[in-house]
């Protein structure tokens, strides 16, 4: 199992309930450009906790919930029992375990940037039905939309424990002319805002994979300049973490 398979094993509990979930206009948007309907099958890789999972199954779809971390993976089993559409399987984005042809739809939230992208490639058109296409999924933090953004993407900078190495692997990452056929796909970009109180903030700041653990001297640092942050920028009690929910869709 890879680091980057890892790294989150510690952080579910503030992952499940402080991440930013996704604006209902993408599941919108997936329904009418990838064709979905009442009896589609999609493939959600890098299912982490199951935020995108629950979405797609309140839609009414079959999902294959494909993560190889246990301990988001069962997390995400408990939080979605009852779910008769839910498959979860042990799995990775370049060896799903998935049949051939099986899938509508395969979504990657918050996790493509984590794969090997050509190996992952190869699989995604292995599973996916003839028509079938993909969709990469982001909830990209906005670093300078505000005083409060810029003065967290700092904080980040200065104490995050391999920050300045991991965050290069996000969505500017991405080759998507290279991954998508013929170089094609279509784009969607929502707003999307979380609002938290002090506990909510450090909630957050604590389920990102490069922030020192709380127990360790390095993590109380980080957590006594956050503090201070907060009640710098803070309004009413409370702070915006505003993103960019951004979708590209198409085939591969």
């Amino acid at each position: 199992m890879t680091n980057s398979t890892l790294r989150f094993s510690n952080r579910v509990a503030n992952y499940v309930k402080y991440r930013p979930g996704y604006p209902d206009v993408i599941l919108d948007f997936l329904k009418d450009k990838a064709g979905l309907t009442a009896g589609s099958v999609i493939a959600d890789i890098g299912s982490g906790t199951g935020i995108f999972t629950k979405l797609l199954l309140d839609k009414g779809y079959t999902v294959y919930a494909v993560e190889p971390n246990d301990a988001m993976r069962k997390s995400s089993e408990d939080q979605l029992f009852g779910y008769e559409r839910l498959h979860a399987v042990n799995g990775t984005a370049e060896n799903t375990t998935l049949e051939a042809n099986s899938v509508d739809l395969i979504v990657c939230a918050q996790a493509f940037h984590w794969f090997d992208q050509t190996l992952s490639k190869t699989e995604f058109k292995r599973i996916l039905k003839p028509k079938g296409q993909v969709a990469l999924i982001w909830n990209n933090r906005q670093i300078e939309y505000d005083a409060f953004a810029v003065a967290y993407e700092l904080l980040l900078q200065q104490q995050g424990s391999d920050y300045n190495e991991v965050n290069h692997r996000n969505i500017t990452d991405v080759d998507f002319t290279n991954f998508f056929k013929n170089g094609k796909y279509q784009l969607e970009k929502q707003l999307n805002i979380q609002v938290f109180d002090e506990d909510g903030l450090v909630g957050r700041a604590f389920s990102s994979s490069y922030i020192p653990p709380k127990d360790t001297e390095a993590g109380q640092a980080f957590l006594a300049d956050l503090q201070t942050l907060f009640e710098q920028y803070q309004t009413n009690g409370t702070v915006d973490f505003v993103y960019q929910t951004e979708v590209y869709l198409g085939k591969v």
